[in-house]
């Protein structure tokens, strides 16, 4: 059998690895079948490479081009996976393993290019936040915008998800406008090189936006300066080596971390052996014990359930166990593959000794696996659950995790004593409550929340369509304080700030609308050389306004529409109990009678280019209108946002004034325009 020799990706080429290569042996076989690193490789000329061709090339493009870009990527990838599932068997994982890690990764990079198109600006500049008022008269404002770093991002991923591990970062990554240098884990690096020649391949990315390291990464972080990010997923103990480079302390690297997590899931007091939560913590436990053989930083890892409930657990929990088919993953009919590697099952059988040594086990022994199909047992490992006695006084299950199909149960007393224990990891990705009760859950959020980065409810009416435990979606965020290394990954738009500068401007309502291209109330109007609404999407200029004639409201306009809605409440239709309200002067006019007005004011009614009223966002009532007072309107462009080639999304700025210009209600209104 041929040996896969695993290349870098360096500053546009490719660089086959060097003479002191490192073996890469299949956790099926044990035999070798890769090579990779021992190459020199420049790693200045890298990040110059980064830094140089990659940032601007991106920079060039705004996020909704770089979305559209992220949206091409993941359909290739999608649509050539299954290149990357034959050689991810060797990882020891198995088909239902590939799905979350390759179909995973590229679900990751589609919820991103939607993100970035529904949620980010069309243009390059990011506003985070409302407008601050920092004078009497509003000539004075602040707001935050967050614009991308002009650094390269360094991404270095574990060996357990070579596809999702590098998809989750880069996506946020490249939509920020921040070219990567990705480094996986030596023992799987051969699946994130054939992803990375894919994307590459596509010609989707501009220039100098993706490098890769498969080896080593020399003296990369001693040249990494303030425009630079580091984001690790793997040991603690590598993450403060890490973390620990003086030149990353000196220029105040970024850095984010995931590592070690002993995350928890907590049996609720209110579930019973019969009821459905019972079955579904049992599946729960039993999905993250074996799904890449335990090897998730997700993975449950200690099992809290009520005193009296423990026995039962470990009943049902092994029941389920022993089912289990435990061999070659290229086997259909395999549910447990292998760990990565013959080191990785030497670690993993030395901490659970360990844990061994302050609990009993119940179930599994190291000694006595019963394996499918042709296959080395080398990488194999049998789960293994613990039972912990004394779990307050234990400290090595709170401290030290066996990163394989190994966990460990243990009883608690009441809710406090659940969350005392779950808080003992000291920080985690996840904690998991399996409960009916809205009570349990909200003490268990207040009591856990801080030591956790995920807490993840289910029960009866969840099951059927929640995702899972151990499964970091892009829409939340991924990290944890504490021992999980204290960052965030993910989380949507929060993901792809952490490769953007946050900046705070100051300066007029003209400056601030000319940055951030959506207008600033304040700043000066641009006259329409038409009614707003007759122009199209392309035609419209941001500050272009409308003022309306003025109408009166009157008393049988207010009871017209009283009648009409039904909507009679007191302060509309009594007068004596109107002027009992601290808010009002006596009868009022409705506010949804001042919006429909403001419509019928500022509306164009012939057919153009306005496709559609999506919504207003915004809506505020700041002084009532009495009959007989007269109200104005203004309709400005506050900003536009393409959608297709055929339209886009126009969001208006809509004030209301009475007689004596006082504003009486403001709302930002969304219409659709053609192109």
């Amino acid at each position: 059998m041929s040996v896969m020799k695993i290349a870098s990706f360096a500053a546009g080429s490719w660089v086959a690895p060097g003479a002191n290569a490192r073996p890469i042996a299949s956790a099926i076989t044990g035999l070798k079948i890769a090579e990779a690193g021992g190459a020199e490789i420049d790693m200045q000329a890298m990040l110059d490479f980064g830094r140089n061709i990659g940032g601007p090339n991106l920079r060039k493009m705004g996020f909704h081009d770089r979305a559209k870009m992220l949206k091409a990527l993941a359909a290739h990838l999608g649509a050539n996976k299954q290149a990357l599932y034959d050689l991810s068997f060797d990882t020891g994982a198995t088909q239902s393993d590939h799905m979350i890690d390759i179909d995973g990764g590229v679900g990751t990079m589609f919820v991103f290019a939607s993100k970035g198109r529904r949620e980010m600006p069309d243009g390059d500049i990011y506003i985070d936040g409302e407008i601050e008022q920092l004078s009497r008269n509003g000539t004075f404002l602040g707001m935050h915008i967050a614009t991308p770093l002009q650094g390269v991002a360094v991404h270095i991923n574990a060996f357990n998800f070579p596809v999702w591990g590098m998809l989750e970062k880069l996506a946020p990554t490249l939509l920020a406008g921040v070219p990567a240098i990705v480094k996986p884990a030596t023992a799987s690096c051969y699946v994130t090189e054939a992803a990375v020649r894919i994307i590459l391949e596509s010609g989707l990315l501009p220039e100098g936006a993706l490098q890769l390291i498969s080896g080593g990464t020399g003296d990369l972080l001693d040249r990494l300066g303030s425009q630079d990010v580091v984001s690790f997923t793997g040991s603690a103990a590598t993450a403060s080596l890490l973390r620990s480079n003086p030149n990353i302390l000196k220029n105040s690297v970024r850095f984010v971390a995931e590592q070690d997590s002993l995350n928890a899931s907590i049996l609720g007091p209110d579930v019973t052996p019969d009821s459905a939560e019972f079955g579904l913590f049992i599946k729960e436990i039993h999905r993250e014990m074996t799904t890449k053989a335990g090897q998730k930083c997700t993975a449950i890892r200690r099992i809290i359930a009520p005193d009296a409930q423990v026995e039962n657990v470990i009943s049902a929990l092994s029941e389920k166990l022993d089912k289990t088919v435990i061999g070659d993953p290229r086997d259909k009919a395999t549910r447990m593959g292998a760990l990565v590697s013959a080191a990785q099952k030497r670690d993993v059988l030395e901490k659970a000794a360990m844990i061994g040594s302050e609990c009993r086990r119940v179930y599994g022994d190291p000694d006595q696996l019963d394996l499918s199909g042709d296959v080395s047992a080398d990488a194999f490992v049998a789960p293994m659950l613990f039972c912990c006695d004394a779990p307050d006084s234990a400290t090595i299950v709170h401290e030290t995790e066996a990163f394989g199909p190994v966990s460990t149960i243990m009883g608690y007393r009441d809710i406090p004593h659940a969350i005392a224990l779950a808080n003992k990891g000291d920080g985690s990705l996840v904690a998991s409550v399996i409960t009916a009760s809205g009570d349990v859950a909200r003490e268990m959020a207040l009591g856990a929340g801080a030591f956790h980065g995920r807490l993840y409810f289910n029960n009866a009416t969840s099951m059927k369509e929640s995702t899972g435990h151990g499964s970091p979606l892009p829409h939340m965020v991924h990290g944890g304080p504490g021992r999980a290394g204290g960052g965030e990954e993910m989380g949507g738009v929060r993901g792809v700030l952490h490769y953007m500068q946050r900046t705070a401007i100051q300066g007029s309502p003209d400056i601030l609308t000319a940055i951030g291209k959506r207008w600033v109330p304040g700043s000066t109007e641009v006259k329409a050389p038409a009614h707003p609404f007759t122009r199209k999407f392309g035609e419209l200029s941001i500050g272009e306004t409308l003022h309306t004639a003025p109408r009166t409201v009157t008393l049988e306009d207010i009871e017209t529409f009283a009648n009409f809605t039904g909507d009679t409440f007191y302060a509309h239709m009594d007068d004596a109990a109107a002027k009992r309200n601290p808010f009002f002067p006596g009868r009022v006019a409705h506010g949804y009678l001042l919006l429909s007005f403001a419509a019928g004011m500022f509306v164009e009614p012939n057919e153009g280019p306005v496709l559609a009223n999506t919504g207003l966002d915004n809506l505020r009532f700041m002084k009532p209108v009495e009959a007989g007072d007269a109200i104005n309107v203004r309709l400005t462009v506050k900003a536009k946002t393409r959608r297709t080639q055929e339209y886009g999304e126009v969001r208006w700025h809509v004030t209301l004034t009475n007689q004596d210009a006082e504003l009486v209600a403001e709302y930002e209104l969304l219409t659709m325009n053609a192109y």
